[in-house]
């Protein structure tokens, strides 16, 4: 039986995984400079297992630690540890990684880090989106309190609504804040805004979406690469923005560099977790399974029901138990299966 813990590693607080101490670095704005990424490449090489993963929030994750004292002395030489445990965990927001020095995301996700301690407790996973851009770029990455571009300027809106409610850069961090407070205060039983029903009104139409546009874009498959491979990115670019796409955006670069795949490349488009070994929850390998698969949509590979890999449902979604595969057809790792049981091969015949 899979176990779930209900919270994500930090750097403060690490995980143990089947590989040693998974550390997740948070940059601010999700932003490296290239002293920091090559710093952080340093540290998983030396450190750890010289794997570095980016996660669907836009952070850094560093695998195999065994030094963990040396890793928070090295992050924060860096300047990429928060003050202490309780400042990182408050510290969950996602921002449109395509943000300009000085524009309305910036503005927006630096006034609201200021003024996370004035929350109260909330579930650890719990966390806020900033797409303030021209478009949205982050439609369909999760977050529970969202201040985004609407079709007549900047709106809030509560994850699982389909509208928002019309804000100003004045008054909208105000307001997310003051969701964030609702919540915590009639959650009952919920652990995310979309199991809750926050009062409205919510009659604001949410913008277009759009792509990132105006940096060279490097992906990895399943958001895992050598730290080599991050080394080499950071030497190329003036600085990278870490985005929750598993793709890297390279300040200045020229050209994409080699290891890193195109931002079309499908297999970028196939989740995947780190299955076993690496995970001591699953039961089956899963990213070799999932290099092999050509899917017609999108495709989740858990290695068991928890479905830390992608929490939206998936047009294909393979789940380990006890070493084989069950198959749940457009839904989420912990939906009830059309069938189960597969061995590898059957999950691929049925793809």
């Amino acid at each position: 039986m899979s176990v779930v813990k209900g919270w994500c590693p930090g750097a403060w607080q690490p995980m143990m995984s089947g590989d040693g101490l998974v550390v997740r670095v948070r940059p601010h704005l999700a932003r490296l400079s290239r002293a920091q990424a090559l710093g952080l490449a340093a540290l998983a090489a030396a450190q750890g297992s010289g794997i570095v993963e980016l996660t669907r929030r836009g952070n850094v994750q560093l695998r195999g630690i065994v030094d963990h004292g040396a890793v928070i002395a090295g992050l924060a030489e860096l300047d990429l540890l928060d003050p202490d445990p309780d400042a990182e965990a408050r510290r969950n927001v996602t921002v449109a990684p395509d943000w300009q020095p000085g524009d309305a995301t910036q503005r927006l996700a630096d006034a609201l880090t200021r003024q996370l301690a004035e929350l109260p407790p909330l579930p650890a996973k719990f966390g806020f989106v900033i797409d303030a851009g021209p478009v949205r770029v982050l439609d369909g990455v999760p977050g529970d309190v969202r201040i985004e571009r609407g079709e007549a300027g900047l709106i809030l809106r509560a994850e699982g609504q389909p509208f928002g409610r019309a804000v100003d850069e004045a008054t909208a961090v105000d307001a997310a804040l003051a969701l964030a407070q609702w919540f915590a205060a009639h959650r009952g039983e919920a652990r995310r805004m979309r199991a809750a029903s926050p009062p409205g009104p919510w009659d604001a139409e949410v913008g277009p979406v759009g792509p990132v546009q105006g940096f060279t874009e490097g992906g990895v498959a399943f958001g895992q690469m050598p730290a080599e491979t991050l080394a080499v990115a950071a030497q190329a670019a003036e600085g990278i923005r870490v985005t929750p796409w598993r793709t890297l955006l390279l300040e200045g670069a020229t050209a994409r560099p080699s290891g890193m795949l195109p931002p079309d490349n499908p297999l970028l488009k196939v989740d995947a977790c780190p299955g076993a070994p690496l995970c001591p929850q699953a039961s089956v390998e899963t990213r070799s399974l999932a290099r092999q698969a050509h899917p017609k949509g999108s495709l989740h590979v858990s290695g068991c029901a928890k479905g830390c890999a992608r929490s939206a449902p998936a047009d294909v979604t393979l789940v380990g138990r006890d070493g084989r595969f069950d198959l749940v057809i457009g839904g989420r790792a912990g939906d009830t299966p059309a069938a189960t049981g597969l061995t590898p091969q059957e999950a691929l015949d049925a793809l």
